[in-house]
């Protein structure tokens, strides 16, 4: 039976372990020390997980969680599709908020859920950086780094 959400929405299993994946992602970026300024970003069809703040470098989280008997690792999520995805969001949540003098870094943080409860988080600072190849059919770019 799916789960409700905090809005009293009724969630898919899947929806529901991604969701509590992010709350668990931001407490562990808290726990270190990370200010979380935002989660759930949308921008238009580009989405940031999470939005952090280390000093003065901006940290855009991606995080991917899986549950107990998943056939493949959390990290295997980021595809090179997703990671092309996240560096669109990123460019767009920069130039929104004109923030592109601003220090960046793309991170990764994996969830593992075991019997209802997180049985792992693994954080990947610098997980990838946004002048790594574009997956095919991604169009040509001479690539962006504003960090």
């Amino acid at each position: 039976m799916p789960a409700r959400h905090p809005d009293g929405r009724l969630e898919a299993r899947h929806l529901e372990i991604g969701r509590l994946g992010e709350e668990a992602a931001a407490e562990h970026l808290l726990a270190k020390g990370l200010r979380v300024l935002e989660r759930n970003v949308v921008l238009g069809r580009l989405e940031l997980d999470l939005v952090c703040e280390d000093g003065d470098t901006l940290i855009f989280v991606e995080v991917k969680t899986r549950a107990e008997g998943s056939l493949a690792a959390p990290a295997d999520g980021l595809t090179a599709q997703k990671r092309s995805r996240l560096v669109r969001a990123v460019q767009c949540y920069l130039s929104k908020h004109a923030l592109w003098d601003r220090p960046c870094r793309l991170d990764l943080v994996s969830v593992l859920f075991r019997a209802g409860a997180v049985a792992g988080i693994e954080h990947v600072e610098n997980a990838f950086t946004a002048d790594e190849p574009r997956p095919a059919g991604a169009g040509r770019s001479s690539g962006w780094q504003p960090w």
